[in-house]
C-alpha cells in the first residue's frame, strides 16, 4: 500500500497522471468555481485546483474540486485507488477486495504527533481572531443557502466516556464568523454521539477537518459498526497508523497534515437556519430548515491552506464513489462472514447510490442447497439491518459471470434475466436514506421506506451445463480464432 499522507501529497500524485488542471485565471467564489467544478464532472476533466480567487489574492488560499471523482486519466478510478493506496490502473473490484481485507484485519491506532512537528499547526485563530471569511469558502450551487465549508472533510466527535471516536463526512454551512450550522441527521454515528451529549445536558465538543489525507473521507463514508473508529480502520488498511495531533480547545485528536481545523462545540439546543443545498439523488434542492449549531473555538491552518470541495449533484460525484465503494466493501464483508458464497459487491456510480448490484459464484445452488427466493431472504437478513442498509434501494443479484463494474453487463443482466413478475423481492419499512425524491414526508422523517431485490439468478432454473452462456467474444469462438483476431486487429486496419 502506498500511504499518502496529505492532500498535497495526493495532488502530486495525480498531478503525475495529468489529472490536475492548474487554474491561475481568476475564479469568483461565488458560484464560478462551483460551475467550473460541476462541469469536470460532466467532462470526466482533470480535477480543477484554484489558485486566483476573487477577494483572496495574496493570501496563498487556494481550493481543490472534484478530490474524489472519476479521473481524467486512462484510469477512470484513479482517484479513488491512490486515495486508498493502490496502483492507479486498480479495477473496482481490486479496490472493495482491499477494503474487505483491511476489514478482517486488526486496527491499527494512530501515531500522535507533537504540535511543532504538525503541519496543520502552522497558523491559529483564537477568541476574536477566528473568522470563517478568511476562507475562500466557495458558494457552490446557484440555489445554495449559505457558503458550505465542509463537502468533503471529516467531523471528528467522541462519546462522552471517551470509549468512540467517530470519524464521518457531513454537510456544514458557514452561519457567522464564528458559527456553523450542522446537517446531524439522529440515525447516523455523529447524531448518535450528539444524543449522548445532549442527554447530560453538555454541548458536543467537535472538529472539522478540512483538506485532510486522501483515505480519509472514504472510510469516513463507509457503513463501519457502531464503536469501530475510522482512524483505526485506515491504519489496518496501510499496515501503519495515520499521523494525529491534539486539538487546541477541544479534547480530540486531529489529522495532523490537515490543510485546516476547526474547533469547538455543537450546542445542546441552539439552532441556524440551514440550507438548501443540491445532493447526492442529484436534484435541486429548495428546502431551509433549523440545524444544529458549531459555535467555533479555534481554527488552525496551514500555510497556503486548500480546501478540497465537492459539487453535490448529478452521478459521478464524490458522494457516489465514497458510499459507492466502501459501502460495498462492507456489505460484501457481511455476506462472507455470514458463510454466503458472495463473490463480490458493487453500486454502481451512475445511479446516486440508488443501484447496489451482487454477485454470486456461479455454484451457490450446489454449494447451498437452497433456491434462489431463500438466498435472496438470507442477504436480505444481513444487509437490511443497520448502517449498510441505509443506502441502495435497489438490489440486484447475479452470478459473477456478469462483470459488476460494468454497468452495460449490469443492465443486460437485468433486462434479460430478470422475471418481470416473479423476480422482485419486496421488503416494506426498513432503513432509509432520507433524500431519495420518491419519498414520502413521513418515510423521509422516519428514515423508513421499503426495498427491493431483483433476481437475475439463473442456476436454479437450469440443470448444471444447460444454463444460459453470454454469447460474447471470449465464449462464442474458439480460442484459436480469438487469438487470431487479437493479433491481427491493427491488421484489419483498426487502430
Amino acid at each position: 500500500m502506498n500511504h499518502l499522507k496529505s492532500l498535497r501529497e495526493f495532488i502530486d500524485e495525480l498531478d503525475k497522471l495529468g489529472d490536475v488542471q492548474t487554474i491561475e485565471r481568476e475564479v469568483d467564489w461565488n458560484l464560478e468555481v462551483g460551475a467550473v467544478i460541476r462541469r469536470s464532472y460532466d467532462l470526466k476533466a482533470a480535477a480543477p485546483l484554484f489558485t486566483n480567487l476573487t477577494g483572496y489574492q495574496g493570501t496563498g488560499f487556494r481550493l481543490f474540486g472534484a478530490p474524489g471523482a472519476l479521473s481524467s486519466s486512462a484510469h477512470p478510478l484513479a482517484r479513488i485507488a491512490l486515495a486508498l493506496g493502490l496502483p492507479a490502473e486498480a479495477p473496482g473490484q481490486e479496490i472493495v477486495e482491499a477494503l474487505v481485507a483491511a476489514r478482517s484485519a486488526e486496527g491499527i491506532p494512530p501515531v500522535v504527533l507533537a504540535p511543532q512537528d504538525s503541519p496543520c499547526k502552522q497558523n491559529i485563530m483564537l477568541g476574536e481572531e477566528i473568522d470563517l471569511f478568511a476562507f475562500p469558502t466557495p458558494l457552490i450551487h446557484g440555489n445554495d443557502g449559505g457558503r458550505y465549508i465542509q463537502t468533503y472533510g471529516m467531523n471528528i466527535a467522541k462519546t462522552p466516556d471517551g470509549s468512540w471516536t467517530n470519524w464521518s463526512v457531513n454537510r456544514m454551512m458557514i452561519a457567522g464568523k464564528d458559527t456553523l450550522a450542522c446537517l446531524i441527521p439522529g440515525p447516523q454515528h455523529l447524531g448518535v454521539i450528539r444524543a449522548q451529549w445532549s442527554a447530560l445536558g453538555q454541548p458536543m465538543p467537535i472538529a472539522l477537518a478540512i483538506g485532510v489525507e486522501p483515505g480519509l473521507p472514504f472510510v469516513g463514508g463507509m457503513p463501519l459498526p457502531e464503536g469501530a473508529d475510522e482512524s483505526h480502520f485506515l491504519g489496518a488498511l496501510f499496515g501503519e497508523g495515520i499521523e494525529l495531533v491534539p486539538a487546541e480547545t477541544v479534547d480530540l485528536l486531529v489529522p495532523a497534515t490537515a490543510e485546516m481545523i476547526i474547533e469547538g462545540y455543537v450546542s445542546v439546543d441552539e439552532t441556524v437556519t440551514e440550507g438548501p443545498m443540491n445532493e447526492f439523488p442529484g436534484y435541486n434542492a429548495t428546502e431551509a430548515s433549523p440545524k444544529a449549531l458549531f459555535k467555533v473555538t479555534a481554527i488552525t491552518y496551514r500555510d497556503d491552506a486548500i480546501q478540497a470541495v465537492v459539487a453535490a449533484g448529478p452521478p459521478v460525484e464524490e458522494d457516489h464513489t465514497i458510499i459507492g465503494t466502501t459501502s460495498a466493501a462492507e456489505i460484501l464483508y457481511l455476506l462472507r462472514q455470514a458463510g454466503l458464497p458472495a463473490s463480490s459487491a458493487w453500486y454502481a456510480y451512475e445511479a446516486a447510490v440508488h443501484w447496489l448490484i451482487l454477485s454470486v459464484r456461479q455454484d451457490w445452488h450446489e454449494t447451498l442447497g437452497i433456491s434462489s427466493a431463500e438466498l435472496i431472504e438470507k442477504i436480505a437478513g444481513i444487509i437490511f439491518t443497520g448502517k449498510p442498509s441505509v443506502n441502495a434501494p435497489k438490489i440486484l443479484l447475479v452470478e459473477d459471470d456478469v462483470d459488476i463494474t460494468d454497468l452495460s453487463e449490469v443492465v443486460w443482466a437485468f433486462a434479460t434475466r430478470s422475471h418481470p413478475e416473479r423476480g422482485e423481492f419486496h421488503f416494506p419499512h426498513k432503513l432509509s436514506m432520507q433524500l431519495a425524491v420518491y419519498l414520502s414526508e413521513e418515510e423521509s422523517h422516519t428514515y423508513s421506506a421499503g426495498k427491493v431485490i431483483y433476481n437475475c439468478l439463473l442456476a436454479d432454473l437450469y440443470p448444471a451445463g444447460r444454463r444460459p452462456v453470454k454469447g460474447s467474444f471470449q465464449n462464442g469462438w474458439p480460442a484459436e480464432i480469438q487469438t487470431r483476431v487479437l493479433e491481427n486487429w491493427e491488421k484489419y486496419g483498426y487502430r
